[in-house]
C-alpha cells in the first residue's frame, strides 16, 4: 500500500473511533447521572491535556524522528483509557482517566498532519482527498452508532468506542516513518516565528475557533435529544455536516488554488457566526438545523485544511512536527478547555440559546484577528 494510503487508512480509522465518541459519549455521561457541569468537566479534560502535551510528543517526534512511534503509542493510550472506564465510577475519576489517557495521546494527531503535508512536499491542496477518508470513517461511524443505539440504548456507547480504538492501534502501524533532522538547533528558531505578531494573531484566532465550537461538542446532541430528536436523526444532523466536509476536501485543491489561506479562514469564522445563531435559534426547524449543518464544510473543513497549511507554511522544515502540536496545544487544547468549560457553565447560567450566541461572538472574534494581522 502507499503512503497516501496508509495514511488514509488511518484517517478513515481513526475518525471512525472519533465519530462514534464526540456525537454520543456525552449522551452516555448522562444516562449515567451525570449533570451539565460534570459532563463538561469530564470531556474538558482531553482539552486540557492538549494544552501541554502536543507540543511535548512535538518535540521528542522532531529530535528522534520518531513520528511513527509516538502515533503507535498515542493509539494504545486510547484503547487502555477507554477499557479502565469500563470500571471507573464517578465524575472525578473519570475525569483524571480521560486527562491521563489524552496526555499520553494528544501528540498524535498533529504529528499525523505533519507527516502527511511532508510527504505532499508543499502540494498542500492534495491534503484534502487524503484527509476526506477520515470524514468517511467518521459518517460511517455516526450513521451506524446512532441507529444501532435507538435500538441497544445509549449504554453501547462504551463498548463501540473501545472496540473502534482498537482498530486505531493496528491502523497506527501503517503511519510512515518521519525524517530525522540532525542539525540545525531549532529551540530559538520555533520561538522567533511563534512570537511574530502575524503568528500569534493566528494562533488566537484558532482559539476563538475551538472555544466556539465547545457548547456544539458538549451539548448539541443532548439539546437535540431535549428537543425531541431521535438518535438517528441526531446522527443524521452530525452526518450531514461531514459529508459537506467530504466536499470540501474534495474541492480543497481548486479552492487553494483560487483563494489565499487568509480569504479561507476568515470565510470560515464567518460561517461559525451564522451557523451558532441558527443552531442556538432554531432548534425547532429542521430545516434551518441541516442548512446549519452544511456550514461545517466551512467551519471544520475548510478552516482546518486552511490553518495546518499556514502553520506549515510559517513553521517549515525541522520545527513542522512543533509548529503543529504548538498550534494543537494553544487553539485545539487550551480554547478546546476554556469552550468546554464555559459551555458548562453557559448552559446553566445563560441556556441553550444564548450558549450557541456566545459561540456565535467567538467566531466574529476569530474573524477580526485574521483579518487584522494574518497574511498567509
Amino acid at each position: 500500500m502507499n503512503v497516501p494510503a496508509r495514511l488514509g487508512a488511518y484517517y478513515f480509522v481513526y475518525f471512525t473511533y472519533v465519530g462514534a465518541f464526540v456525537p454520543y459519549f456525552s449522551l452516555w455521561l448522562a444516562a449515567q447521572g451525570y449533570g451539565a457541569a460534570q459532563i463538561a468537566l469530564v470531556l474538558a479534560m482531553p482539552q486540557i491535556a492538549r494544552v501541554f502535551a502536543p507540543a511535548l510528543w512535538g518535540w521528542l517526534a522532531d529530535h528522534t524522528g520518531r513520528q511513527r512511534e509516538v502515533v503507535i503509542l498515542s493509539a494504545f493510550a486510547v484503547a487502555a483509557g477507554f477499557a479502565a472506564l469500563f470500571v471507573v465510577r464517578g465524575a472525578v475519576p473519570m475525569a483524571l482517566a480521560l486527562f491521563l489517557m489524552s496526555a499520553l495521546s494528544a501528540g498524535a494527531m498533529p504529528l499525523v498532519e505533519a507527516t502527511t503535508l511532508a510527504n505532499l512536499r508543499g502540494r498542500s491542496g492534495n491534503y484534502g482527498p487524503i484527509r476526506m477518508w477520515g470524514s468517511i470513517g467518521f459518517i460511517f461511524a455516526v450513521l451506524g452508532t446512532g441507529a444501532w443505539l435507538d435500538r441497544a440504548g445509549v449504554g453501547q456507547v462504551l463498548p463501540i468506542v473501545f472496540g473502534l480504538a482498537l482498530l486505531v492501534c493496528v491502523a497506527a502501524f501503517g503511519i510512515p516513518a518521519g525524517a530525522r533532522h540532525q542539525a540545525e538547533p531549532g529551540g530559538e528558531r520555533i520561538l522567533s516565528v511563534f512570537w511574530r505578531v502575524d503568528v500569534l494573531a493566528l494562533f488566537a484566532a484558532g482559539m476563538c475557533m475551538s472555544v466556539a465550537h465547545g457548547t456544539m461538542y458538549v451539548f448539541y446532541s443532548i439539546y437535540l435529544e431535549a428537543a425531541g430528536y431521535s438518535k438517528s436523526v441526531i446522527g443524521a444532523l452530525w452526518t450531514l455536516g461531514v459529508v459537506a466536509e467530504v466536499v470540501v476536501f474534495l474541492r480543497l485543491p481548486q479552492l487553494m488554488q483560487r483563494f489565499s489561506l487568509r480569504v479561507l479562514l476568515i470565510a470560515s469564522f464567518g460561517c461559525a457566526v451564522v451557523r451558532f445563531l441558527a443552531i442556538g435559534w432554531g432548534v425547532e426547524w429542521i430545516a434551518l438545523l441541516a442548512a446549519a449543518q452544511l456550514l461545517h464544510a466551512a467551519t471544520f473543513g475548510a478552516y482546518h485544511a486552511a490553518s495546518i497549511a499556514a502553520v506549515h507554511r510559517l513553521f517549515p522544515g525541522r520545527i513542522a512536527g512543533r509548529g503543529q502540536t504548538l498550534f494543537s496545544s494553544l487553539s485545539y487544547g487550551l480554547g478546546g478547555a476554556i469552550g468546554t468549560l464555559l459551555a458548562g457553565w453557559s448552559w446553566v447560567a445563560l441556556g441553550a440559546s444564548s450558549s450557541f450566541a456566545l459561540s456565535a461572538l467567538f467566531g466574529a472574534s476569530g474573524a477580526m484577528l485574521v483579518a487584522w494581522k494574518v497574511r498567509v
